[in-house]
C-alpha cells in the first residue's frame, strides 16, 4: 500500500481537524512551505495568521470564537462572547472577547481563580474551545458591568434563571469568586423575590 505523499496527508489532516495551526502542522513534521504552496494554489485558505482551512469548509456560526480559540489557545471565550454562545440575552457582540492571564492586547483582565474557575470545553469545528459557564459568565459581566452595560447583565440575568440555566446557589458561588457579591445581591433579591 503506497504511503501518503505530504501534501495528500496536510490536506486529509484540513479534512478531519477543520482548521489547522501552523504549530499542529509542524508537529506532524510536514514543513510549512507546503502550507504557502497549497495555500497559493488555492487547495488551502489561509483565515487568519498561521491558521488555514480548506476552501469548501462551511464555518459554524461560532466560528469567530473558534480562530480566537486557535490564536489564543490559553484564553478562555467570556463576557459578552460566552452569552452569545450560551444564547442568553439578545446583545450580539460586534467583537469577541476573551479572557487571558497575561495579555498582549487589549483584552480582560482575570488571575487566579477569577480566571481558573467555571471554565467548560465545548467542541467547536472538531477544536476544543474554553468558555465560560453561565454562572460563571453572569458574574463576569456584573463584574465589567460598567463596559458592557449594566442592562445587557440584567437581561442576561433574568434569561438565564427564568429558563433555568442556573441555580443560585452556582450565581452566589461566582459571585464570590468574582467579588461581586454586594453588587449583585439586590438583582439576586429581586428576581426571586
Amino acid at each position: 500500500m503506497p504511503t501518503k505523499s505530504p501534501r495528500d496527508h496536510l490536506l486529509a489532516l484540513a479534512r478531519r481537524r477543520g482548521l489547522l495551526t501552523v504549530a499542529e502542522i509542524r508537529e506532524r513534521g510536514i514543513h510549512t512551505q507546503l502550507v504557502s504552496r497549497l495555500a497559493r494554489e488555492g487547495a488551502l485558505e489561509r483565515v487568519a495568521r498561521g491558521l488555514y482551512r480548506l476552501p469548501d469548509f462551511e464555518p459554524s456560526e461560532h466560528h469567530g470564537l473558534v480562530i480566537a480559540a486557535s490564536a489564543a489557545p490559553e484564553g478562555i471565550v467570556c463576557l459578552l462572547s460566552s452569552l452569545s454562545f450560551h444564547e442568553l440575552g439578545t446583545h450580539a457582540p460586534f467583537q469577541g472577547w476573551i479572557a487571558l492571564e497575561n495579555p498582549p492586547l487589549r483584552v480582560v483582565r482575570f488571575t487566579g481563580q477569577s480566571l481558573t474557575a467555571g471554565v467548560e470545553r465545548h467542541r467547536i469545528e472538531g477544536r476544543t474551545v474554553r468558555i465560560y459557564g453561565v454562572a460563571k459568565t453572569l458574574a463576569d459581566c456584573f463584574k465589567y458591568r460598567n463596559k458592557i452595560g449594566l442592562d445587557v447583565c440584567l437581561e442576561a440575568l433574568r434569561e438565564a434563571w427564568r429558563t433555568r440555566r442556573v441555580t443560585m446557589d452556582e450565581i452566589q458561588r461566582f459571585a464570590r469568586i468574582c467579588r461581586v457579591e454586594r453588587v449583585m445581591k439586590p438583582y439576586l433579591e429581586a428576581l426571586v423575590g
